[in-house]
């Protein structure tokens, strides 16, 4: 097949001009008070309209070489969930054992995911063979699925902010029992297993944070012009 770089002169295009200046608002809120949630979660069940919404964004996400590789598994089964827990206590113990002293013990005391309490998880998926072997834009970089995968996953937390769904990202897995409790395929990459779940409560600014594991950077410190390393002119 062909592919036809000449568009004609405004087909398909819409204006790109900023948006009003209260959506514009509404936009940096939501970044700005986006939170990991992992005990907040209330037992209400999401809505099915209302999870469609939030897959229906991330599946707006943008893409390299519009390859769409993410796939959802949503899970509202107890069982499950006690078994993807039980997973990710076995993980956790792992965890904590390769921080030593007051580091460790601070790493105990938190609450790292909200698998049993939140009323849906959504599994995020990348399937490297979704548009086929040589894809445009992964030429030279092979995770560039993965990455694309990770925008959907904002998009979803964005979402999800903007309708007073809490979500929590939940990482401390050995992928090898993920797949075996979900079936997915050695070929597919797990990229999230996310809790979501109505909340009435965030914390006003992350909660590692607040808890003392680690501070917000600097901006000014990871700037840099033209090269690595080189600061920015005052």
């Amino acid at each position: 097949m062909k592919i036809s770089c000449e568009t004609p002169e405004g087909e398909g295009l819409v204006s790109a001009g900023p948006l009003p200046r209260e959506a514009r608002e509404a936009v940096y809120q939501t970044i700005h008070s986006r939170r990991d949630v992992r005990d907040q979660f209330l037992p209400d069940p999401l809505p099915d309209d209302l999870v469609r919404r939030l897959l229906e964004a991330a599946h707006a996400a943008p893409s390299v070489g519009f390859m769409q590789p993410w796939s959802f598994i949503l899970i509202r089964d107890a069982e499950t969930k006690a078994r993807a827990h039980a997973a990710f206590l076995t993980a956790n113990d792992e965890a904590a054992a390769m921080f030593v002293d007051e580091q460790q013990a601070l790493y105990r005391g938190l609450k790292l995911e909200g698998i049993r309490k939140s009323p849906l998880s959504i599994v995020v998926t990348s399937d490297p063979d979704r548009a086929g072997p040589v894809v445009l834009g992964r030429t030279h970089n092979p995770k560039m699925d993965l990455y694309s995968t990770v925008c959907a996953v904002q998009n979803l937390w964005l979402a999800a902010r903007a309708e007073g769904v809490g979500v929590g990202w939940v990482s401390i897995f050995r992928d090898e029992d993920v797949r075996a409790l979900l079936g997915i395929p050695e070929r597919v990459e797990i990229i999230a297993w996310l809790c979501l779940g109505y909340v009435e409560t965030l914390y006003s600014e992350p909660e590692l944070a607040i808890k003392g594991w680690r501070q917000r950077l600097p901006l000014e410190d990871l700037v840099f012009e033209g090269r690595w390393g080189e600061p920015k002119p005052a």
